[in-house]
Formats: C-alpha cells, structure tokens, sequence
C-alpha cells in the first residue's frame, strides 16, 4: 500500500510503552501519558491508538498479549512507535532486560510484527526521569538502555528518536525548578485526586504530556519520516 493509498483510507499511529505514554483515566489527572496528548498534533484522518501501558516493560508488554493486540489492529501504511526502557530497568524476572541482549531482542520482535504487517516501526529511546543533583546538574538515569536503542536502529534500519536525549534538553533549560512544571508536584490539597500531594518525578501532567508529545512530532520531522507531514 502506498502512503497515498493509507492516507485515504486513514493512518493509524500505534504506541507501545510504558507509563510515561500511556493515557490516564480522569481519576488520575492531572497525569498524563505523552501518547495521550499526541492525536492533537496530528490532522483528523491520523488516529493514534496509544496501546502503551503503565508497568510495562519490552518483554511484558509482549507476554500480557499487548502486542498480539496491536497485530490484530495494525494495517499496511499505518505507524508503530515503541518506546520502553523505564521498566526493563527494574529486577524483576518478569518486565527486565539486559541493554546488551534482551533489551534489543525484545525490541526486535515489535519491529517483526510492524514489517510483517506492511507497517512503518519507529523506535524512541526513554523519556528521562527528572533527576537533578545537588549542584544542579541532571542526572542521566537509563544507563546503557538508550545506547541499545539507538545501535538497533542502525542494524535493523529502522527510524529512531532519541526522546531521552530531547528530554534531557528541555530539562536542563529549564533547571531543577522550573522543569516540576511537566510533573506531577502536588501540594496537599492542591488537588482533588491527590489529597496528600505529590512529588513525581517520572509521571507528566498535561502540561508536560503536551510538551513531550511536540518533541516527539520535532523528532518526527527532523528525521524526515512520511507520518509528519500530517502535523498540524
């Protein structure tokens, strides 16, 4: 199917991830997923189906019949944006992955199911967490994960993001304080969801979903991929 062909027929855009993409009912605003806000960049006949889910790892997402999900969903022309990394990371046997083995294997298998299907596979690294030292400096936390990503990109040629790169960015101009903006930092109170307060330093509110969502559609068009010339 040729781009035009998929544009008639209208393009879907699916996500797989974790909690940093994924879409949060009204019972957890203000959190917010960056896979939640994306569609409001993108022209009506683009639907972005966020399959993302909190807790999920590259191995889970794939053993909890996600993925099997979106096989059964995805079309030829339509879009595949995998972004994990945050849960790999954890001990658990169940969700972790080595960056060197497991990580990249598992990653594997998403990209097989796009290409079986006729669909476009787009890789992003991690969104980083907001981890700020005592002198101010930002403290990377994904390790060796994103180098995985961006060296399978290269074998398997397939378009990549470096989200945690943007990420880290955006964070250190605007500094310890001023970044809380995208989080979840609740006073007691402050909101009715959360009357205890919060301080989040993974998890985006709206505010941060949004922002994260339009580096995500910058990405996107800096690397030259068909799918942005439907941005608004």
């Amino acid at each position: 199917m040729t781009s035009n062909e998929a544009a008639q027929r209208g393009i879907q855009v699916f996500i797989a991830g974790d909690s940093t993409a994924a879409n949060y009912p009204p019972e957890h605003s203000p959190m917010a997923g960056w896979g939640q806000r994306l569609g409001e960049l993108f022209q009506p006949s683009i639907t972005v189906v966020n399959a993302a889910r909190n807790g999920r790892s590259s191995k889970s997402f794939i053993e909890e019949g996600l993925l099997e999900q979106i096989e059964q969903g995805i079309e030829p022309g339509d879009y595949f944006l995998i972004q994990f990394g945050h849960n790999d990371q954890k001990p658990d046997e169940e969700r972790h992955t080595e960056p060197d083995t497991t990580y990249p294997q598992q990653l594997s298998r998403h990209i097989e199911l796009a290409r079986s299907k006729g669909a476009h596979p787009i890789l992003l690294t991690s969104v980083e967490r907001r981890h700020f030292g005592p002198s101010g400096e930002l403290i990377p936390s994904h390790g060796e994960y994103p180098a995985a990503v961006m060296r399978l990109a290269d074998q398997l040629q397939v378009p990549v993001l470096d989200l945690c790169a943007r990420t880290q960015s955006a964070y250190r101009a605007m500094g310890a304080e001023d970044s809380k903006a995208w989080f979840v930092w609740l006073k007691p109170e402050e909101h009715a969801n959360y009357p205890e307060g919060l301080e989040d330093n993974t998890h985006f509110n709206e505010t941060g979903a949004l922002e994260v969502a339009k580096l995500v559609a910058e990405e996107l068009k800096q690397a030259g991929i068909p799918l942005a010339q439907w941005l608004l």
